[in-house]
């Protein structure tokens, strides 16, 4: 039973999504996959099939959502399982991006999430059974890189959606899990997948540095391997009770150890004020 479930898998051409599709075809699923170009689909995975379907979809317009949504369940009958993984990197301070680098990448990497889980759940909520995969990144747990807070930005808020989205749609056997991968070795570091600020200010030196040690050093040089988590999201699916967070890679782990021992600290260290509001 579990080769004939469908899954709905958003920004798929590369990266994790490209290894999910083709793990998740070639263990017998039925597939629906989106690009903001469907050749690119063809090219990477092949013709459409019984199993296979690619649609071009602007994940920022409600109605292309749900025009894509329901052509899944028009060839499919079913969809069991959603991965919203599209999304974009977004370099730059708080100060020196524009409003609309800013708005644009939350227009994808947030409601493009959310018009996906709002086109969604009507079926899943009515089936009483599916699984939401929303990936954030470690990013979206630890800030603590500057140069990259607005896309960081959109990934707690991914995080923070998905916390919440499970604990709405429990009731209806629906889960939700929200994904924090570390590094893995994919091209969100070049130049089609991240976005560098228009008008650069060189004052921030620091965020200047990471910049470039991302895109010069950690590019393609990533320690994970998306292949691996591709099968870990398969092996996840299965579970009758999957985790609300799950944590890809032994850098994404330190990370977590490094975050909470800073919240540790502050919030030991500070406890006085924290406990000085009471009546």
């Amino acid at each position: 039973m579990e080769t004939k479930k469908v899954w709905l898998v958003t920004g798929a051409s590369k990266g994790l999504g490209l290894s999910l599709v083709k793990k998740l075809l070639a263990a017998g699923y039925s597939v629906a996959a989106t690009s903001r170009n469907v050749q690119s689909l063809i090219t990477a995975i092949g013709e459409p099939s019984a199993t296979f379907l690619p649609l071009a979809v602007n994940l920022t317009d409600n109605n292309d959502v749900q025009s894509a949504v329901a052509e899944c369940l028009t060839h499919f009958g079913q969809l069991d399982i959603v991965v919203n993984n599209a999304g974009y990197g977004q370099i730059g301070t708080l100060e020196e991006l524009s409003d609309t680098e800013a708005r644009e990448n939350f227009d994808v990497n947030v409601f493009g999430v959310l018009n996906i889980i709002r086109n969604v759940m009507p079926h899943l909520r009515q089936q009483k059974k599916g699984h939401i995969f929303n990936i954030s990144s470690i990013g979206g747990y630890h800030g603590g890189f500057p140069g990259w807070a607005i896309y960081l930005s959109t990934k707690f808020a991914v995080a923070g959606l998905t916390e919440s989205l499970a604990a709405e749609i429990k009731e209806f056997g629906v889960h939700a899990t929200v994904v924090y991968p570390g590094y893995f070795r994919t091209d969100f570091l070049s130049k089609d997948s991240v976005c560098r600020p228009e008008h650069p200010i060189d004052a921030y030196t620091a965020a200047r540095k990471a910049e470039q040690v991302h895109i010069d050093d950690i590019n393609h040089q990533q320690p994970n391997d998306p292949d691996k988590a591709a099968d870990v999201l398969i092996a996840i699916s299965k579970e009758a009770n999957p985790p609300v967070h799950l944590f890809l890679g032994k850098d994404a782990y330190e990370l977590v150890q490094d975050k909470q021992s800073i919240l540790n600290k502050d919030v030991e260290q500070w406890k006085n004020y924290t406990f000085s509001t009471a009546y």
